[in-house]
Protein backbone atom coordinates (compact mmCIF):
# COMPACT_ATOMS: atom_id res chain seq x y z
CA UNK A 1 0.00 0.00 0.00
CA UNK A 2 1.25 3.47 -0.69
CA UNK A 3 0.71 5.05 2.73
CA UNK A 4 -2.85 6.11 1.99
CA UNK A 5 -5.70 4.77 4.09
CA UNK A 6 -6.85 1.91 1.84
CA UNK A 7 -9.36 -0.75 2.80
CA UNK A 8 -8.49 -4.41 2.34
CA UNK A 9 -10.49 -5.66 -0.63
CA UNK A 10 -9.42 -9.32 -1.02
CA UNK A 11 -8.49 -12.33 1.11
CA UNK A 12 -4.89 -12.34 -0.23
CA UNK A 13 -4.50 -8.66 0.78
CA UNK A 14 -5.70 -9.56 4.28
CA UNK A 15 -3.26 -12.48 4.53
CA UNK A 16 -0.35 -10.38 3.25
CA UNK A 17 -1.15 -7.58 5.68
CA UNK A 18 -1.31 -9.99 8.62
CA UNK A 19 1.97 -11.64 7.61
CA UNK A 20 3.69 -8.26 7.20
CA UNK A 21 2.59 -7.16 10.68
CA UNK A 22 3.69 -10.39 12.42
CA UNK A 23 6.84 -11.45 10.56
CA UNK A 24 10.08 -10.98 12.45
CA UNK A 25 8.34 -10.35 15.75
CA UNK A 26 8.21 -13.96 16.95
CA UNK A 27 4.45 -13.62 16.95
CA UNK A 28 1.96 -16.38 17.61
CA UNK A 29 -1.78 -15.99 17.78
CA UNK A 30 -3.68 -18.86 19.33
CA UNK A 31 -7.47 -19.22 19.43
CA UNK A 32 -9.35 -22.03 21.13
CA UNK A 33 -12.93 -22.73 20.06
CA UNK A 34 -15.73 -24.92 21.30
CA UNK A 35 -18.64 -25.47 18.92
CA UNK A 36 -17.83 -22.27 17.02
CA UNK A 37 -19.68 -21.63 13.75
CA UNK A 38 -18.88 -18.94 11.22
CA UNK A 39 -20.14 -18.14 7.73
CA UNK A 40 -17.05 -17.57 5.57
CA UNK A 41 -17.53 -15.49 2.42
CA UNK A 42 -16.12 -16.66 -0.90
CA UNK A 43 -14.88 -13.13 -1.65
CA UNK A 44 -14.85 -9.59 -0.27
CA UNK A 45 -17.70 -8.49 -2.55
CA UNK A 46 -21.11 -7.53 -1.21
CA UNK A 47 -22.84 -10.41 -3.03
CA UNK A 48 -20.37 -13.16 -1.99
CA UNK A 49 -21.55 -16.71 -1.35
CA UNK A 50 -21.03 -18.01 2.20
CA UNK A 51 -19.97 -21.41 3.52
CA UNK A 52 -20.59 -22.59 7.08
CA UNK A 53 -17.40 -23.61 8.91
CA UNK A 54 -17.53 -25.40 12.26
CA UNK A 55 -14.46 -25.26 14.49
CA UNK A 56 -13.92 -27.26 17.65
CA UNK A 57 -10.31 -27.07 18.82
CA UNK A 58 -7.31 -24.78 18.53
CA UNK A 59 -6.27 -22.61 15.60
CA UNK A 60 -2.71 -21.23 15.70
CA UNK A 61 -1.09 -18.69 13.41
CA UNK A 62 2.69 -18.61 13.67
CA UNK A 63 5.20 -16.61 11.69
CA UNK A 64 8.86 -17.10 11.05
CA UNK A 65 11.17 -14.98 8.97
CA UNK A 66 14.25 -17.00 7.99
CA UNK A 67 15.84 -13.98 6.32
CA UNK A 68 15.71 -11.99 9.56
CA UNK A 69 17.22 -14.92 11.51
CA UNK A 70 20.07 -15.18 9.01
CA UNK A 71 20.93 -11.49 9.48
CA UNK A 72 21.06 -11.75 13.29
Amino acid sequence: MNGMNADTKTWPELAIGLYDKLTGRGAEISYEFQNFEIFVPSSASADAQHALWRVNGTVRIRTKDDAAAARA
